[in-house]
């Protein structure tokens, strides 16, 4: 995970989200975010 940039992450969080992919695999995503203080909001709002 620490190979991704913040905003792939995000966007990576989205898509998952979006495909319905595993829970799990959106849960780790979320966790990841949080441990880098991030907010998900905040980049779909620039984006």
């Amino acid at each position: 995970m620490e190979l991704l940039s913040d905003e792939m992450l995000v966007d990576t969080y989205y898509a998952a989200i979006h495909f319905e992919l595993e829970p799990e695999f959106i849960r780790m995503l979320t966790v990841e975010m949080k441990r880098r203080r991030l907010n998900p909001e905040v980049f779909k709002i620039t984006a």
